[in-house]
């Protein structure tokens, strides 16, 4: 399998430490999004979008989009519930990821960190979403010690790449005691640092 990905990306990362999780043989194609790698011709002649992380599986055939790749690299293992309620709660948080997390936390991160924005420079709905959506893992996190329960599934794989950064684009965890601590058990549990 080939992994086309920049380094600096949670969604491409999430790709990385779920082929690590599950001992899954790569190549990984650093692709710098920076440097428009991801809009050569080559690049759109596998991916349309023009988006990283993509993949070739090892039968040749191309997926893109994080929480896909993930999806079908997981399938089968303890990364995905077996009871059906759970794998839709599951689906559930990872749908809520790319739709209500990651376009403030992870946009608020690249405008900070590789644009160079002050934070008081960022449009006020990113930053207020972005609280937003810390607060709602907060409430969980406050309940479960991850997203579905008592064990680590591709919901917690999803929203920790850019949680755990978030940091980086002006959102502390210091007002998300429950948040942190899940955030360092997905890392152990993962394997990731």
């Amino acid at each position: 399998m080939k992994i086309y990905g920049d380094s600096i990306s949670g969604n491409c990362l999430k790709v990385k430490w779920t082929a690590d999780f599950l001992g899954r043989g790569y190549e990984w194609i650093e692709t710098d999004v920076l440097q428009s790698q991801s809009r050569t011709a080559d690049f759109l002649a596998m991916n349309p979008a023009g988006q990283v992380p993509a993949v070739i599986l090892d039968d040749g055939r191309p997926l893109a989009q994080s929480n896909a790749i993930i999806f079908h690299l997981a399938e089968g293992s303890a990364l995905i519930p077996a009871d059906a309620y759970d794998r839709g709660r599951m689906l559930e948080w990872m749908f809520w990821e790319q739709y209500s997390h990651e376009p403030y936390i992870a946009v608020a991160r690249f405008q900070v960190k590789y644009l160079g924005k002050a934070v008081a420079e960022l449009e006020p709905r990113i930053l207020e979403r972005g609280a937003a959506a810390l607060a709602r893992l907060e409430l969980q996190l406050g309940q479960t010690p991850f997203l579905v329960g008592d064990r680590v599934s591709l919901a917690d794989v999803a929203l920790v790449a850019y949680t755990r950064v978030s940091h980086e684009g002006g959102f502390g965890l210091e007002a998300y005691p429950a948040v942190r601590a899940w955030v360092a058990r997905v890392e152990q549990a993962l394997g990731i640092a």
